[in-house]
């Protein structure tokens, strides 16, 4: 006869057995299919456990029936070995600071807390172990009451399998379980999509000043921004009968067209159409109108941009080469690059074209660098291994947020 066996974890397994066959064989089978050994395996049968020595036949078991198996490995083996395990009863680490020691030392372990349990990683980082213990103990109490109720829901499935709050409850326990899996997998084998994605900058030369053009193939037109302009000393080609509104996430004043100047990428000098926007948080924006009209490829095998079909090639800038002052730009303007953004003209014609979302505050980044405690989160994170100037760069990214900030230089 055929039975099915739901495992704690709600692995569903149907197995063939005979009405004369033992308790006992089944959890032998249950070990190779489970991995859970026989002596942790608990098997219930309409609410009672099923000992050993019974057999099938004698416990009513006919073909068809569910049988819930429970493990108990995790209480056993804290009673077991408690001092391998390395915490207490209430969840408390028993040597709090090799643990904290032992997790800064694991970058992997680190980056995947920030993701997962930002506040259990800051405690971490911190020096305060009874923070630490306290988490820990909260954690333990929340991993009690989600077992709890597990066994509630197991428990209503056995009082009625056809409930429709037990099955709701059962298929949104299975949907969790699909979701974290999902989410185990894209750790293992893609944990690069965890990490912060730096944009693409290019060295490029406006009217003979040298600019880091941030390339956005997502973006209408080419902008360049009203003090850039007036660097660059284009000022005087601005033609203010194209004014207008960038709409899209947010929304930004554009004060003109600038029709044709001179651009150098590599060796070469090409022709180029700036929107000028009143935006003081983006400098150079080479957008697809421009790509378009040069034939530029963006090659990222090989890391470069290739204009004019390929007879220029200008490799994209390292992280290390973007000056810190670009990444609140990078940050506003991946808002601004909305395909769907477009310009309301007050003149004679419309122009499409993306926005950038103005800031309130200027520049963020700047304003946290003067905070009292700065210095002391550089200190910290110094400590665990990362530069000076990279620790830096990476809290005024942040706003000077620590946490988020160490996030993103364990995860790179």
């Amino acid at each position: 006869m055929k039975i099915t066996v739901m495992t704690a974890d709600e692995k569903i397994l149907t197995l063939d057995v005979d009405r004369n066959e033992s308790v006992e064989n089944l959890k032998a089978l249950l070990e190779v299919e489970t991995r859970v050994p026989l002596q942790q395996q608990q098997l219930l049968y309409n609410g009672r456990e099923m000992r050993n020595a019974e057999k099938f036949g004698a416990l009513g078991v006919t073909d068809g029936d569910l049988v819930m198996m429970v493990s108990n490995a995790s209480s056993s083996g804290a009673r077991a070995s408690p001092n391998e395990a390395g915490f207490n009863p209430d969840g408390s680490a028993m040597n709090p600071s090799a643990l904290q020691q032992q997790l800064r030392n694991d970058s992997n372990v680190m980056a995947q807390l920030f993701q997962s349990d930002p506040e259990l990683a800051q405690a971490i980082l911190g020096n305060d172990l009874d923070r630490l213990q306290d988490i820990l103990r909260s954690r333990n109490r929340a991993r009690g009451e989600l077992r709890r109720q597990q066994e509630e829901e197991m428990a209503l499935l056995y009082a009625d399998p056809f409930d429709v709050e037990a099955q709701k409850k059962i298929e949104a326990a299975i949907r969790q379980k699909g979701i974290d899996e999902n989410w185990a997998a894209a750790v293992e084998y893609n944990p690069e999509a965890f990490a912060r994605v730096v944009m693409l900058y290019v060295d490029m030369e406006v009217n003979g000043v040298p600019l880091k053009a941030f390339v956005d193939s997502g973006a209408q037109s080419t902008i360049i921004s009203k003090s850039c302009a007036e660097r660059c000393g284009l000022s005087r080609l601005l033609d203010t009968r194209y004014r207008g509104i960038a709409q899209g996430v947010g929304q930004s004043e554009i004060i003109g067209r600038i029709h044709v100047a001179p651009i150098k990428i590599g060796n070469n000098f090409y022709p180029c159409t700036f929107t000028v926007l009143d935006s003081p948080n983006m400098e150079f924006l080479f957008g697809l109108d421009m790509l378009r009209k040069h034939q530029c490829i963006i090659d990222l095998k090989e890391n470069v941009l290739r204009v004019g079909g390929g007879e220029v090639s200008v490799p994209f800038l390292a992280e290390k080469d973007i000056p810190s002052n670009l990444f609140n730009e990078e940050r506003l303007t991946k808002d601004a690059s909305s395909s769907g953004a477009q310009a309301t003209s007050v003149s004679k014609e419309n122009i499409n074209s993306p926005t950038v979302r103005p800031s309130a505050t200027g520049s963020t980044g700047r304003n946290a660098a003067q905070g009292p405690d700065f210095e002391a989160k550089v200190a910290k994170l110094v400590e665990l291994g990362f530069g000076r100037e990279q620790v830096i760069q990476a809290l005024k990214f942040f706003d000077g947020n620590e946490e988020q900030a160490a996030g993103f230089l364990f995860g790179g």
